[in-house]
């Protein structure tokens, strides 16, 4: 009995400690989920608030949602900045948890915003998005953003489940050295492409365009859930046929009509680019898998 006492003693220590299965974390988006699943390795799993056909930009709650927040006991978001729907329902919802705003976080570093169509054309009709007020919500796109967020998580997650703190810090450890490695792949990877011209459906790459000093034209459109005016379609056409691209990308969540009729006549190709991982499904290393995608579309467009 003693003997058999001892195993089941050494058993139970080998296991991560029961307070973290009460732990009910919840991330926002999948980004967030990607970098707070690596954080929580071997401890648990953040419930992801928002499914991939959700946007980031406008989404009206389930109450299978609302129910998650209500529950939930830490909440990781980029902040009101990207997901600004989210503002009211994490006030009225969470006010048990313990909610960390990633884009706020120490170590995060922020680029304004940019003007929509190309962005060497004015943008008629609409506010300067350069305007420093205006910041750019893509933060997860540049790996040091990304070791800064998982900081921030492994933090919260020691205040709310302090037993399993060495392990939260040590799986940040892991991940911000495999980020480092990545993201010097990636500078070698890209190089190739450096001097390729192309456009995206929308601006959501300028940290992974800044980090790789690659050569985007600009967007299709302005705001992401609003199709672009036809005087827009028309001056980017016109532009890209003086100055020429290589690529035009759409997104997963998006219709590719749009980038279909801008191709015609251009010469360009098209490619899929999914900086928001809506076609990923939950597996280890999501944050990474994300990253990669978006270079292998890149690369295999450009090259």
């Amino acid at each position: 009995m003693r003997y058999a006492f001892l195993i089941l003693a050494a058993l139970l220590a080998a296991q991560p400690a029961a307070a973290a299965d009460s732990l009910a974390v919840v991330a926002s988006t999948r980004p967030v989920q990607a970098i707070a699943q690596a954080v929580m390795a071997g401890v648990g799993a953040p419930q992801l608030l928002l499914g991939n056909a959700a946007s980031l930009h406008a989404h009206a709650l389930r109450p299978s949602e609302a129910r998650l927040l209500t529950q939930a006991k830490v909440v990781f978001w980029v902040g009101p900045t990207l997901e600004t729907f989210l503002t009211k329902p994490i006030e009225a919802l969470a006010g048990k948890a313990q909610v960390t705003a990633l884009m706020t976080a120490p170590g995060v570093e922020i680029l304004p915003a940019r003007a929509g169509g190309l962005w060497e054309i004015a943008d008629a009709g609409h506010a300067d998005h350069s305007d420093e007020k205006l910041l750019d919500g893509h933060i997860w796109l540049d790996p040091r953003n990304a070791v800064a967020m998982a900081n921030a998580m492994a933090e919260a997650l020691a205040v709310a489940d302090p037993i399993n703190a060495e392990r939260y810090w040590a799986n940040t450890e892991a991940f911000s050295r495999e980020a480092m490695a990545f993201d010097k792949d990636m500078h070698v990877r890209l190089a190739a492409v450096r001097d390729k011209r192309f456009l995206v459906f929308h601006d959501a790459y300028q940290y992974f365009e800044a980090r790789y000093r690659l050569a985007a034209l600009g967007s299709v459109s302005v705001t992401p859930d609003q199709p672009p005016s036809a005087r827009r379609l028309a001056a980017i056409q016109e532009k890209l046929r003086e100055i020429g691209a290589v690529c035009i990308f759409s997104e997963p969540q998006f219709e590719p009509r749009t980038v279909q009729m801008l191709v015609e006549g251009s010469g360009a190709r098209t490619g899929v680019l999914d900086p928001e991982g809506a076609s990923l499904k939950d597996q280890p290393g999501l944050y990474f898998a994300l990253m990669r995608g978006l270079a292998d579309e890149l690369l295999r467009c450009l090259a």
